[in-house]
C-alpha cells in the first residue's frame, strides 16, 4: 500500500453531495456556466456574451403573444414516410425519435394569437426536430399558417430555423419551395404582410424559399443565414470569403436584411410592425 492510499484512507469519509444535472447550462459560445433559470428569464440568451441560443416553438409563443391570448393551430396531416427510405436508420425511426425528444409532431408549428393587442398568426421551426429540415409537413404547416392569417386578416410572422431540406423525402421536400411560395403570393393578394425573423441557423433550401420572400427581414444578432456552407462556397469559386460574411450583421450591411433585433426587444419590434404594415389586425 502506498503513502498516497493509506492518506487518503484516512482522511474522514465525506458525501458527495447530489446537483441536478439541469441545473447549469453551459453557453456553447463563450463557454460560462449560467443557471438554467437564469438563462430562461434572460430569454435563452447568455447574460455573459450576449449569445442568442437556439429555442423552440413553444417557448417562443410564451415570449411573443400576449398573456393568454394564443392557441397552437393543428398541424395538417401528410404522408409520414412517402418514400420508404432508409440509410443508417429507416426515416420512420428517425421521425419518432425526433417527436420523442422534442415532443412535437414535426419541424414547423403555428398558433394564433395577439401581440400587443394586435392579432398575428406566428409560424415558429424548431432546429431540435432534425434540424429544423423542410419536409412535407412543413410545407403543409405553413400554408396552413398563411390561410390562418388570411382567415384572420392580420400578418403571418414567421421565424426560420433550418438546415435545409429533408433529404429523405427527395423531391417531395424540394417541392416545398413553390409551395410555400405560391402561398406567400396569396397572403399578398389578400392585402396582408408577411414578415420573417430568421434566426441561427438558416441555410439550404429554406433560405431559397419562404425564408427570403418577407415583406420585411429581420434577423437575431450573429445568426448564420446562407445557402451552401462557406467551405462549399469557398471551394467552388476557389477564393477566401470575407470573416463572418454569412452573419446576421453582414447580410444587414450589405442589403440582404432590413434589421438585425436582439431578442429582448423582438415582441416591441413586431408589434409596431403590424401597426405599420396591417391597422386593421387590431384585436377587438
Amino acid at each position: 500500500m502506498s503513502w498516497l492510499t493509506r492518506v487518503r484512507q484516512s482522511i474522514p469519509f465525506i458525501a458527495k453531495r447530489d446537483t441536478p444535472d439541469n441545473l447549469w447550462h453551459k453557453c456553447s459560445a463563450c463557454g460560462q456556466m449560467v443557471f438554467v433559470k437564469e438563462h430562461e428569464e434572460n430569454q435563452f440568451v447568455c447574460p455573459r456574451c450576449d449569445h442568442h441560443d437556439r429555442i423552440g416553438a413553444k417557448a417562443r409563443f410564451e415570449r411573443l403573444f400576449d398573456p393568454g391570448s394564443w392557441s397552437i393551430l393543428p398541424s395538417p396531416e401528410v404522408a409520414e414516410d412517402p418514400l420508404k427510405f432508409r440509410d443508417s436508420k429507416r426515416y420512420a425511426d428517425r421521425i419518432k425519435a425526433a417527436r420523442l425528444s422534442t415532443g412535437e409532431t414535426d419541424a414547423f408549428m403555428n398558433a394564433r394569437g395577439s401581440v400587443e393587442g394586435q392579432r398575428a398568426v406566428i409560424g415558429v421551426q424548431d432546429f431540435a426536430f432534425m434540424g429544423g429540415s423542410m419536409g412535407q409537413a412543413v410545407g403543409a404547416a405553413f400554408v396552413a399558417g398563411v390561410r390562418a392569417a388570411i382567415e384572420d386578416r392580420c400578418p403571418y410572422i414567421v421565424f426560420t430555423a433550418a438546415g435545409g431540406a429533408r433529404m429523405q423525402e427527395g423531391i417531395l421536400s424540394l417541392m416545398q419551395m413553390p409551395k410555400t411560395t405560391v402561398a406567400i403570393a396569396e397572403l399578398h393578394e389578400a392585402g396582408l404582410p408577411y414578415i420573417v425573423v430568421m434566426t441561427d441557423p438558416t441555410t439550404g433550401g429554406v433560405t431559397a424559399s419562404y425564408a427570403m420572400l418577407g415583406d420585411v427581414q429581420i434577423a437575431e444578432p450573429n445568426a448564420l443565414i446562407g445557402f451552401a456552407g462557406q467551405r462549399v462556397i469557398e471551394s467552388t469559386i476557389r477564393e477566401k470569403l470575407p470573416e463572418g460574411f454569412q452573419r446576421a450583421e453582414y447580410l444587414l450591411d450589405h442589403g440582404m436584411l432590413d434589421m438585425v433585433t436582439h431578442r429582448h426587444q423582438l415582441r416591441a419590434t413586431l408589434a409596431r410592425l403590424i401597426g405599420y404594415l396591417c391597422p386593421q389586425a387590431q384585436a377587438a
